[in-house]
């Protein structure tokens, strides 16, 4: 399972170095993509289908359905670490993420998201002040 929350800088070559114990659960060949609140989603190639999550099953003709996919997927790239655990982050995501130097890896179960550390601190700000009425939703969508 992944989990926790490690800091670290990009290169000069635009390379993240993944944390060990994300490398370990997830392998070393990667596909990341585009993710919600500006972040980036990275999950192993062979558990690409985290991404479809909430799509399957569902009509092609819905066109929700089809602007996921797209999101998701159509803006995915496959990456392989070097010896390392390093990967170089294509241009259109970092720009979409706005990562500059330092990031942040968090470790979200099956997959993990890439922050720039500014915008990786405003969100926990921001989610720390409505963390409870998010989880009362939650436990309001199961009743």
């Amino acid at each position: 399972m992944l989990i926790g929350q490690y800091e670290s800088k990009i290169g000069e070559k635009h390379q993240a170095g993944l944390p060990k114990k994300f490398r370990d659960v997830l392998g070393e060949k990667l596909i990341i993509t585009k993710g919600f609140e500006n972040c980036l989603i990275i999950v192993s190639e062979d558990n690409w289908k985290t991404l479809l999550e909430g799509t399957e099953g569902k009509p092609f003709t819905s066109s929700s359905t089809r602007e996921l996919q797209r999101f998701l997927l159509g803006n995915a790239s496959d990456v392989e670490l070097d010896q390392k655990g390093r990967f170089v982050i294509p241009e259109y995501l970092r720009q979409f993420a706005h990562i500059e130097t330092d990031v942040v890896f968090v470790g979200i179960q099956r997959f993990v998201e890439l922050w720039d550390k500014k915008s990786w601190d405003t969100h926990q700000k921001e989610l720390g002040g409505k963390i409870e009425s998010i989880a009362e939703k939650l436990v309001g969508e199961r009743e």
